[in-house]
């Protein structure tokens, strides 16, 4: 398992040397906007470099909204950021699964359409999210509808320990989560490793560093290890996240 965790993206690069990261996780532009990235100076460097990069879509994408005025510029700031994911030679770009404020199983038909409509230069990962009634991929029984409604698709998925944790109630066996989602996805392709800021089913998309939030530490490690995840992004606040490197290559 590569160990990484999302850097600032003015250099990357550096940021991987002095943290001895195997991969790194970056935005290309605002996390806030739907502004299209701009290009970068060192495309070919970081394309170069060999160093595993995974991009970090906008949160304010949304493709499966029913809305056109939300659904239309978030496919559109999608299909940008894997353009210019490819400009440096990106592993994979992570994106949240998104709310369907009228009914799920009409994002996962709007996904589909995501798919279907174009094919990606570069691997496009669903994240699952913390909370919404109307999410997309909050529950594993959405996750098992929206990956039945993509079979055949060049897709891949990105599994949030804190956002697993924001998403079920207290007493939820979290290990046995992340084991459903193999089982459904066939390989979760990145693991985000956070620990949580509030308590379990709040559906709040806060991080902590490991130990300093919510969630038992013993349960994350065991969540990493069900996982089998080829790749480990820690997204934990700093300076915090040196210690939670640390304690990620313990457990491992």
């Amino acid at each position: 398992m590569l160990i990484g965790a999302h850097v600032g993206e003015e250099d990357p690069l550096r940021d991987a040397k002095e943290l001895d990261l195997d991969a790194v996780q970056i935005f290309l532009g605002d996390p806030q906007s739907f502004s299209k990235p701009a290009p970068r100076q060192d495309a070919e460097e970081l394309k170069a470099a060999g160093l595993p990069i995974y991009v970090h879509a906008p949160y304010r994408l949304n493709p499966c909204h029913p809305a056109p005025r939300v659904r239309v510029p978030s496919r559109k700031t999608l299909a940008q950021n894997v353009d210019a994911a490819a400009e440096i030679g990106a592993a994979g770009v992570i994106v949240h699964g998104g709310h369907a404020e009228d009914d799920p199983l009409e994002g996962s038909t709007r996904w589909w359409k995501v798919f279907n409509e174009r094919r990606f230069p570069v691997k496009v990962l669903i994240e699952n999210t913390a909370g919404g009634n109307n999410a997309v991929a909050r529950s594993v029984d959405q996750i098992a509808r929206l990956w039945e409604k993509l079979e055949g698709f060049e897709v891949g998925f990105c599994f949030d320990t804190c956002h697993a944790h924001a998403a079920n109630p207290p007493g939820e066996d979290l290990v046995k989560m992340v084991e459903q989602i193999v089982s459904i996805v066939g390989t979760i392709d990145v693991l985000h490793c956070n620990d949580s800021r509030d308590l379990p089913g709040t559906g709040a998309d806060r991080h902590a560093n490991i130990g300093a939030g919510k969630m038992d530490p013993e349960v994350i490690k065991d969540m990493i290890l069900a996982s089998k995840a080829p790749v480990l992004i820690l997204e934990t606040p700093w300076p915090g996240a040196v210690e939670d490197l640390e304690w990620v290559r313990r457990q491992l």
